[in-house]
């Protein structure tokens, strides 16, 4: 089969170094946005299931321990109840330090928000390669744009006369380059927004789950119960109660 004179694998073929490592540099930066866009697209579809737990079958449970296991391991959910319970345990416990001074209320603030500021960080993680790659790879292929339209100069200037067969080649390089450019940009701006977006939504909800915690810690009770009438009679015991 003849090769495309104009296509990538002649791109590829007879392209100078400059040329092949920016196409390099395009297939790395695409790469490594699509894995980042995949991953986070499914560890944003399992913090979905857990955020569902979270808002309703945690509060259906018997008891703390047990709501906890609903929810899961290794996500923000279960590690914000975990951590609000072991807060308040330590601090029932450890009356001596100077952490008494602080009411038990605070403590559990802090433990909580110290949880969802976590959470918000890994949930960040990865979203600069992103931004890095939406906002730079257009310009990437620009230079290939560039240094496209140098060669077709060249090769005007070395032959004398602008024939289409002298510049179709460079040319054709240049628009390569730029489809490449965006092709690597485009998905990754849809992707940078849409797990942005998904972010924040897990980022409400982990804090309308941190404030039904501390609610369920200080009083015994959660503070939204009158937004879900099944959980009339869901009241989970204190983790001092239960010597936890």
């Amino acid at each position: 089969m003849e090769m495309n004179p104009y296509g990538l694998e002649s791109l590829w073929t007879q392209g100078d170094f400059v040329t092949k490592g920016v196409a390099i540099l395009l297939l790395a930066m695409s790469i490594a946005s699509w894995y980042v866009i995949l991953t986070k697209a499914i560890k944003l579809f399992s913090l979905r299931r857990a955020a569902h737990a979270a808002g309703h079958l945690f509060w259906k449970a018997a008891d703390l321990k047990e709501g906890v296991q609903t929810l899961g391991t290794d996500n923000p959910f279960s590690a914000m109840a975990s951590s609000g319970a072991d807060a308040i345990a330590h601090h029932h416990s450890h009356r001596s330090h100077l952490h008494d001074q602080l009411s038990v209320s605070d403590w559990i603030t802090l433990s909580l928000r110290q949880s969802i500021d976590e959470s918000s960080a890994a949930l960040q993680n990865g979203m600069a390669v992103l931004a890095s790659v939406g906002s730079t790879a257009p310009f990437v292929g620009l230079f290939g744009t560039v240094w496209g339209i140098y060669h077709a100069l060249v090769a005007i200037g070395t032959s004398g006369q602008a024939s289409i067969d002298k510049v179709a080649g460079p040319v054709g390089e240049s628009l390569i380059m730029t489809a490449l450019g965006l092709a690597v940009a485009i998905p990754a701006t849809f992707g940078y927004n849409a797990l942005v977006r998904g972010n924040k939504s897990t980022i409400a909800q982990l804090n309308k789950f941190g404030f039904d915690l501390h609610a369920l810690f200080i009083t015994g009770s959660r503070s939204t119960r009158a937004d879900n009438p099944e959980a009339t009679a869901d009241t989970i015991a204190l983790p001092a109660e239960r010597g936890l």
